[in-house]
């Protein structure tokens, strides 16, 4: 049986194909249409569907759409009607306004017909809309190695609900608790982003920016907009107004002036971020411990836009009431297409449930054929490698910065060694050098470094539990250096001691497990710089578009499979 799962509704377009219960492939629209986050989020185009992530999913299991035995779509249009008419201020023909919603619906509702008009969806084919936070809870849960878990999921807004508690025993999840908009931590960090000077989608930019901060002069201010409660947490939604993007009236009187985003950074828009950064761990304690206490378990799954948040990632599992964590690689709406096809398997069929994400290597892969092609294509001088990995390993230690592009691409918004920028994490200049040839992005954000799980305990300081994959797998929790190593990696260690680490694993990146092991034995240093491999863009996907940012930036080496590139030839 195959199951086709779909998101589109807001951002992070994506498609997932499982095959009788096993995932044969998941991606995100963005890695083909070369669009961040696939589409913007309006009212005008929740029909704008992931047709090349679709279209990728069939080719990877070799079938035709008329193949496809169920779709679930990670949206109930029904559910959204409780938005309608319920936010004064709202403008009528957006978000929150009643004009503006009854569009979103009635678009929504034409996506069947779109994808037998358009991609062609069997009359047979079974189509279902599933509700947004379901999908998420399905996303982690039934990827997770839990036989049972609590499960929380917090994002800006579903249909309607903010946050949603669960429990997954076996193959089955039970709704807890919900928590409605407008009370939503998600819309809460898109809103003192823009009031920062940053964009809707820079979380991370204000996460990177907290720790700069010192929080407790906002901790007050931020008391008034967010209270915590019996039931969970409440924020002031005609202060924040949340549908009125740049409107600040309500929350100036408590943090001041917003700043222009071509004004510089100064110490007070630190200390707003680092309060953000804080309210937001206290919430997050307080949902978990609120959940734990309804709940006989010791696991923990983690969804939603905001469980990408790293910091609050490492808090919850230092501080928190439960002893294993796990967190989905695509937690934003991009997994929630494989929640939708998880959903549809286990609770539509009733099957047990399968083992889960080992990785987040889902997406497209390329022949030795189609890299030399692509190579040949652009005119570049390039050779190839009788021992790629030694090779390579030595470049880096030289101090070049390395595009390394193999096997499957990654699921979700992290670089996981596969499309991923490499450099040398004892050279303390290495950040600005990357910054200054390909990232050009801001000197505040930290670059986080690749480790094996064996050398992993000598480097950092990990939480002692025995959930594998953890948060550490895909790059979504920080952790504390241990103090003796931190003079000796000083380009992946943050201001405030941290590292957002991925712990690789041999079973599951042999390549890149035996490069990290080759770079330490040449260098006494067994760890990578590892960002993603983009300029300002989505991360690549195909050898051409890793060609592309080769030539546009300053990259120093490109390594394509067993091929070598050199900016200097």
């Amino acid at each position: 049986m195959y199951i086709l799962g779909i998101n589109s509704a807001y951002h992070e377009s994506s498609a997932c194909l499982i095959k009788d219960g096993g995932l044969i492939a998941a991606v995100e629209e963005e890695r083909f249409n070369r669009v961040k986050h696939g589409k913007p989020a309006r009212i005008d185009n929740p029909q704008e569907l992931p047709a090349c992530a679709i279209e990728y999913c069939l080719a990877a299991a070799g079938i035709s759409f008329a193949e496809v035995e169920h779709i679930g779509f990670a949206f109930d249009p029904q559910l959204r009607l409780r938005n309608i008419g319920r936010e004064a201020g709202a403008p009528d023909d957006n978000w929150g306004g009643k004009a503006g919603e009854l569009k979103f619906h009635g678009l929504l509702e034409t996506i069947p017909d779109l994808l037998k008009l358009k991609l062609g969806m069997s009359n047979h084919t079974r189509f279902h809309w599933l509700p947004h936070h379901l999908c998420h809870a399905s996303s982690t849960y039934f990827a997770s190695p839990f036989a049972e878990a609590a499960i929380l999921t917090m994002d800006g807004i579903g249909e309607f609900a903010t946050t949603q508690a669960a429990i997954g025993v076996g193959k089955q999840i039970e709704v807890l608790w919900e928590i409605d908009y407008p009370n939503s931590l998600g819309f809460l960090w898109e809103k003192l982003s823009r009031f920062l000077g940053f964009e809707t989608y820079d979380a991370s930019k204000v996460m990177g920016l907290a720790a700069y901060g010192n929080p407790h002069g906002y901790m007050e201010a931020f008391h008034h907009l967010v209270q915590l409660t019996p039931t969970g947490f409440t924020v002031d939604g005609p202060l924040l107004q949340f549908r009125i993007f740049d409107n600040f009236d309500g929350i100036e009187p408590i943090l001041g002036p917003p700043r222009q985003a071509s004004s510089p950074l100064g110490q007070r828009h630190k200390d707003i971020a680092a309060g953000l950064q804080r309210t937001t761990e206290q919430v997050i304690l307080h949902l978990a411990r609120r959940l734990k206490h309804g709940v006989d378990t010791d696991n923990l799954c983690l969804a939603g836009g905001v469980a990408l948040n790293c910091r609050a990632n490492q808090i919850l599992q230092e501080n928190g009431p439960f002893t294993n964590v796990f967190v989905q690689p695509a937690a934003n709406d991009a997994g929630t297409a494989v929640g939708a096809a998880y959903w549809i398997w286990h609770q539509e069929f009733n099957h047990p449930k399968a083992d889960g994400m080992t990785s987040a290597y889902l997406g497209p892969s390329y022949a030795a054929a189609e890299l030399e092609d692509a190579i040949k294509a652009s005119g570049l001088k390039y050779h190839h490698s009788r021992d790629v990995i030694g090779e390579t390993a030595q470049l880096l230690a030289d101090g070049s910065i390395v595009g390394w592009f193999q096997g499957r691409m990654e699921l979700g918004p992290r670089a996981l060694g596969n499309r991923s920028l490499l450099a040398d994490p004892r050279d303390p200049k290495m950040p600005d050098k990357i910054n200054q040839k390909v990232k050009h992005r801001e000197s505040f954000r930290p670059f986080g470094p690749s480790i094996t799980e064996e050398e992993a305990p000598r480097w950092f300081q990990l939480p002692g539990n025995d959930c594998v994959p953890s948060p550490a797998d895909f790059m979504l929790s920080t952790y504390t250096v241990r103090p003796e190593q931190v003079r000796r990696i000083p380009a992946v260690v943050h201001c405030d001691q941290t590292s957002r680490i991925q712990i690789v694993r041999k079973h599951t990146n042999p390549a890149y497990h035996a490069l990290l092991d080759t770079f330490g034995s040449l260098t006494g240093v067994p760890l990578l710089l590892n960002t993603s491999f983009n300029d300002s863009e989505p991360i690549v996907c195909s050898p051409t578009d890793a060609l592309n940012t080769f030539c546009n930036t300053q990259i120093d080496c490109l390594v394509l499979g067993d091929f070598v590139l050199k900016r200097n030839q």
